[in-house]
């Protein structure tokens, strides 16, 4: 038997470095790597049966599904988007899933439209909290405070001029008059003083820059960083869940009024100590015991709610594995 790891494509300006942060997280369950498939193109592998972790976020190129018959998937973690699910749940789409149900699904979403058609799911939450191998001893812990791209939703000169279409999209929308208020709501629930001494990640480095070998190296070097970090600040859900795994304080800011991205976080954001801000005013709340703002001496304590999804998960990818 090979195995396979998933790879993704770029888009025009920068790639996301927690897909690969996903595919570490499958990489942990196999013996070896023999093949990396890009995760759109899936339909294309022709050759030796192969085993392949399906987590993580499907698809973009929704007119290559269903995979190769080639292919022997395990789907945990999955996640289905509201953009893509009416073409990737056609008949084919529909037969293909049933044909290797139960699909464990990453959020309650996708459970249940999956559920909808007939398909048996389930939620199991992301692969992404059981890289508890990555954590360290709490003597090896620093003082290093990361703030990773925190409401990185918010409308941002390089968003809104992506390109011609999105540039207009934006003035039609209002979206380019509010470049400029990911700024002020930061302010508002983050210390100026902090603010100033934090180290800022962002996990969106520019594409056409680096090889697959090296974004993988990339999303090792970020989660050894966070493995050892005093408190994490992010928006990101593949940072904010490796460090639930690791055991590294984080607070996961919530400024998403999309549906699109929302989708994706329904049973996850419980997991979290969160700041939930509203994207209209700025105003900001919190779930857990903080007094004014997000200060260099603010001390959280992970919620520890993730074990219950992380033990299943593991044995169920080692199951896959040994069988």
């Amino acid at each position: 038997m090979i195995y396979g790891l998933l790879t993704y494509v770029e888009n025009k300006k920068n790639f996301n470095v927690g897909d690969n942060v996903q595919s570490l997280a499958a990489k942990q369950y196999l013996p070896q790597v023999n093949q990396y498939l890009n995760r759109e193109t899936l339909a294309d592998y022709k050759g030796e049966k192969l085993k392949l972790i399906m987590n993580g976020w499907f698809t973009h190129n929704i007119h290559n599904w269903v995979p190769s018959e080639d292919i022997i998937p395990l789907f945990v973690s999955f996640h289905i988007n509201n953009t893509a699910a009416p073409h990737m749940l056609s008949e084919k789409g529909i037969a293909y899933l049933k044909k290797h149900e139960p699909i464990g699904c990453r959020d309650q979403f996708s459970v249940d439209t999956l559920k909808a058609k007939g398909i048996d799911a389930y939620f199991t939450g992301c692969l992404t909290l059981t890289l508890d191998n990555y954590k360290v001893d709490d003597a090896e812990r620093n003082d290093e405070i990361y703030i990773v791209d925190p409401l990185y939703s918010y409308p941002t000169f390089d968003k809104v001029t992506y390109d011609y279409k999105r540039f207009l999209r934006s003035i039609q929308n209002g979206n380019l008059f509010k470049i400029g208020k990911k700024k002020q709501h930061i302010k508002n629930f983050i210390d100026s003083d902090l603010l100033k001494k934090a180290i800022y990640i962002n996990q969106e480095p520019p594409a056409n820059t680096y090889t697959d070998a090296q974004k993988f190296e990339m999303a090792e070097a970020i989660l050894q960083k966070y493995a050892k970090a005093k408190l994490v600040i992010t928006s990101r859900i593949h940072c904010a869940l490796p460090c639930l795994a690791m055991g590294t304080p984080v607070i996961f800011v919530n400024g998403f009024d999309s549906f699109v991205d929302s989708c994706r976080f329904d049973g996850i954001l419980d997991l979290f100590n969160r700041i939930d801000v509203n994207t209209k005013t700025g105003e900001y709340t919190s779930n857990f015991s903080l007094e004014g703002k997000i200060t260099s001496s603010t001390i959280v304590k992970n919620l520890e709610k993730h074990h219950v999804l992380a033990e299943p998960l593991k044995e169920k990818c080692k199951a896959f594995i040994a069988s």
